[in-house]
C-alpha cells in the first residue's frame, strides 16, 4: 500500500477535491514531519509550512493553523477565550479528534468538527503547504482558499 492509498490521506484528498478539483496532494520523497523538514523537501521558506496544532481548551478542542516559523501562543489563546486551562492536546487526543497522527494533521478532513483559528502571518505567502493525512504527504493552497476550505477565523495567535 502506498501512502496515497492510506485512509487518512484519502480523507484529506476527498475534502480538498470536494472543495476545489484543482487542489491535489503530493507525496514527498523525504520526510516532512517537521516544518523545517517540509520546507527543505519543498525548497520553500519555513513560514510557508502550515503547522496544524490541536489545542485543548477545558473540555473542547481548537485547531490552530500556524506558520512554520512561528510558535502558537497559549497565552494569547487564554486571553481570547478567557480561560486558564489551555494546553496542547496529547497525541491520543489528536488522533481521536482529527483522525490524524501528529506530523500528518491536515487542516481538512477531520473525523470530528473542530473550530479552527488561522495564524494571520500565513497571509504573507502566495502559496502555503499543509499536511494531507501523513507526514510525507502535502498539498499546496493559497491563503484565501485555506480560509474558505476550513471556515477558519483569522487571528493573531503566535509569538
Amino acid at each position: 500500500m502506498t501512502l496515497l492509498e492510506k485512509e487518512p490521506v484519502k480523507r484529506a484528498e476527498k475534502s480538498l477535491k470536494d472543495f476545489d478539483t484543482s487542489l491535489s496532494i503530493v507525496e514527498l520523497k523525504s520526510s516532512a514531519k517537521t516544518a523545517l523538514e517540509a520546507a527543505n523537501s519543498l525548497n520553500c521558506e519555513v513560514g510557508a509550512i502550515v503547522k496544524s496544532l490541536l489545542i485543548k481548551i477545558e473540555s473542547s478542542f481548537l485547531l490552530c493553523l500556524v506558520a512554520g516559523d512561528k510558535r502558537c501562543s497559549l497565552n494569547k489563546l487564554k486571553k481570547i477565550f478567557e480561560k486558564k486551562n489551555i494546553r496542547m492536546a496529547s497525541p491520543d487526543e489528536v488522533k481521536i479528534q482529527t483522525g490524524y497522527t501528529i506530523g500528518g494533521v491536515s487542516p481538512v478532513g477531520h473525523t470530528n468538527e473542530i473550530q479552527i483559528f488561522i495564524d494571520n502571518s500565513l497571509g504573507r505567502f502566495a502559496n502555503i503547504f499543509a499536511a494531507a493525512g501523513h507526514p510525507n504527504v502535502i498539498f499546496k493552497i493559497d491563503f484565501e482558499k485555506l480560509i474558505q476550505i476550513t471556515n477558519g477565523e483569522i487571528k493573531d495567535i503566535t509569538e
